[in-house]
């Protein structure tokens, strides 16, 4: 199946395409001329060279190109139809996943929209063209066009402009995450629609160029006329959904209880090389259920039917149950190239408590990895040690060449055991619950804190002060995790407790950051730009998107750098200063992580042979074997 050809007023070119559109619209007024005009005398004006392209990659050449037929890990002739079904944990009262802080947002409740352009999973740091049909940017990167599709309409109907998408920005400025809106605002001189089809946005003067590109080209497409019509506002708690360009909306809602996503049977995009093959389910339905357990003997039930395995206890020891001995259920484990979580126990760095690093380094030790992963999790995870666990972004041993060159420009701010001692590992520990070595070396640490065991047992500070330490989860598969944890810090003398609460709860907490310690996590990517500032810088130390609110001026400084670099060693040696910097400041009690996928799923579901390195894409390039699904109905497996 070929993609379809953009029409001949997205083929032409910018001169060309402006009198087509000018025809097209019927527009006769001179002053509309004119702005047309002017505007492409703008773009021409320039003497560098102006580059047009499909995509763009930072660091590398392109793979694919709009002559392909589809992307190399689908199956251009997946069958359609079937529905897939998941479970989640919690409820939800809002749709409107952009209102950070304000309500329990549903699952997948940005699926229906798609952005300027996309990311592949076969590739590192390479954007194409989706909803438009090229970009055009001079050397120097001030400013860059996209010049849009003219095909593309909304699940209402109504087509998609280039003032959807500008209106979708200045919505994000002035109503959207503010640390997100703070940022734009310094980078972006001007946004302007040229034409119906044609966006342009300028980037401020002495601003890094790197990464801006391809942040204007991740703006998702909003309808402008649906928020003008319904008074709705991005920071609100709200059902009703927005129309999306994307191959799924909103098909139903029980609130609280279950989402079911459907397949737009008029989306635009079916035939675009980028989308042949993907998409394949009729629709996708979502199952809340009040805790694991429940959601567990639901899947065993037939009650949904793809389930991504987090638990290893349930992995290890559960999976024998009726519907896998009929051959009804298939398990698998299916290998993951991209980056693990950069995940664990959190410390939040806004309280006084954990100024000291003494302090977390402390209650750091007395986490168990080795007896907790064989005990507890059976031998299947690996403990993490960086932030950014791939050979060339990972820092190891004592800093050297561009790394330590990068380093020694902040020596003075730096503590010298960044250049004496080999990037800092997590402790290892033995194979009893406590390990005694570890309580004894936490115990001179938080001596040197300043707290000495009481009478009752308890440390306390020079003020008689207790240190006291809740951690905070909803999640009941974590109980046997954290409560081992928990008594070796009551062992310690530390006045540790273990708090799990309602997801409800949980989630005002979370986002009001109200908590001591909790599991979390930091999503990072094997190329990293302007976005690192506002996961580890300190000013957005409350965001969202830094859940430990870490802050250090080495980092922020390192982080601004990101976006200068020119090429991906350059990149790579500051990665591997911020990971050697962050580890070193020990915010977080690094656990463990999975190089793999573990699923399983009603054996109807298929998959291509050669599946990408990044991302399993269940939800995406899997498709339904309709002939095994109608026999598993016919067996009673499914409900």
């Amino acid at each position: 199946m070929s993609p379809r050809k953009p029409t001949a007023i997205a083929l032409a070119k910018p001169q060309e395409r402006e009198a087509k559109l000018l025809k097209w619209m019927g527009i006769a007024g001179l002053s509309s001329i004119i702005i047309l005009a002017g505007a492409t005398l703008a773009r021409a004006e320039s003497h560098e060279t102006i580059i047009t392209a499909h995509g763009y990659n930072e660091y590398d050449t392109l793979k694919y190109s709009p002559e392909d037929p589809h992307l190399d890990y689908v199956n251009p002739n997946a069958p359609l139809g079937g529905e897939i079904s998941l479970s989640t944990i919690g409820t939800f009262d809002s749709m409107n996943p952009y209102a950070t802080g304000i309500g329990n947002w549903g699952a997948l409740s940005t699926v229906g929209y798609e952005d300027i352009m996309i990311t592949t999973s076969d590739e590192v740091g390479s954007y194409y063209c989706l909803l438009c049909v090229t970009l055009e940017y001079p050397e120097s990167q001030d400013w860059v066009v996209f010049n849009l599709r003219d095909d593309v309409f909304f699940s209402d109907g109504t087509p998609m402009t280039a003032e959807d998408i500008l209106f979708t920005h200045e919505l994000l400025i002035e109503q959207g995450t503010p640390s997100y809106a703070s940022y734009i605002k310094t980078v972006i001189a001007s946004a302007e629609a040229l034409d119906p089809y044609t966006l342009k946005f300028t980037f401020a003067d002495g601003i890094p160029r790197k990464g801006l590109i391809t942040q204007m080209g991740s703006l998702p497409a909003w309808s402008k006329k649906w928020y003008e019509e319904t008074g709705a506002r991005l920071d609100e708690s709200r059902l009703e959904i927005s129309p999306g360009t994307g191959e799924y909306m909103v098909g139903s809602l029980d609130v609280g209880r279950q989402i079911i996503y459907k397949r737009n049977p008029d989306y635009w995009g079916k035939d675009h090389y980028l989308q042949v093959g993907r998409g394949n389910y009729d629709s996708i339905r979502i199952e809340y259920f009040g805790d694991s357990s429940a959601a567990f003997e639901a899947f065993k039930a037939g009650e949904y039917t793809f389930r991504r395995e987090n638990s290893s206890i349930n992995w290890a020891t559960s999976y024998e149950f009726p519907a896998v001995d009929k051959g009804w259920v298939k398990k698998e484990t299916l290998a993951e190239g991209a980056l693990p979580q950069a995940s664990g126990f959190v410390f939040n760095m806004r309280l006084p408590k954990f100024a000291d690093r003494n302090v977390r380094r402390a209650l750091g030790l007395m986490y168990n990895f080795t007896w907790t992963n064989e005990s507890l999790q059976y031998g299947l995870f690996q403990q993490r040690e960086s932030f950014w666990e791939n050979d060339r972004l990972k820092a190891a041993g004592l800093p050297e060449g561009r790394e330590l060159e990068i380093l020694e420009g902040f020596r003075d701010k730096l503590p010298e055991e960044i250049f004496t001692e080999e990037a800092f590992l997590p402790h290892t520990s033995g194979d009893r619950p406590t390990d005694r070595r570890n309580r004894r070396a936490a115990a001179a640490l938080l001596a040197e804190a300043g707290f000495t065991p009481g009478d009752d047992g308890l440390m306390r500070d020079a003020s008689g002060n207790t240190l006291d330490v809740e951690f905070l989860e909803d999640t009941q598969s974590f109980d046997r995790i954290l409560l081992p944890y928990v008594e070796n810090l009551q062992a310690l003398g530390v006045n540790a407790v273990y708090n799990r609460v309602d997801p409800s709860q949980y989630q005002n907490r979370r986002q009001s950051n109200d908590f001591d310690m909790r599991v979390g996590a930091y999503r990072n990517g094997l190329t990293e730009g302007s976005g690192a500032e506002q996961k580890y810088g300190c000013k957005d130390r409350d965001d969202i998107f830094n859940p430990a609110g870490y802050c250090n001026e080495v980092v922020d400084a390192l982080a601004k750098m990101l976006p200068e670099t020119k090429d991906y060693d350059e990149m790579s040696a500051v990665v591997r200063a911020i990971d050697r910097i962050m580890r070193y400041d020990y915010y977080m009690v690094p656990t463990w992580m999975l190089k793999e996928n573990w699923v399983a799923y009603y054996d109807m579901y298929e998959y291509p042979e050669n599946l990408p390195e990044f991302g399993l894409g269940h939800l995406d390039y899997w498709w339904i074997n309709q002939d095994k699904a109608n026999q598993l109905r016919t067996d009673g497996a499914l409900r």
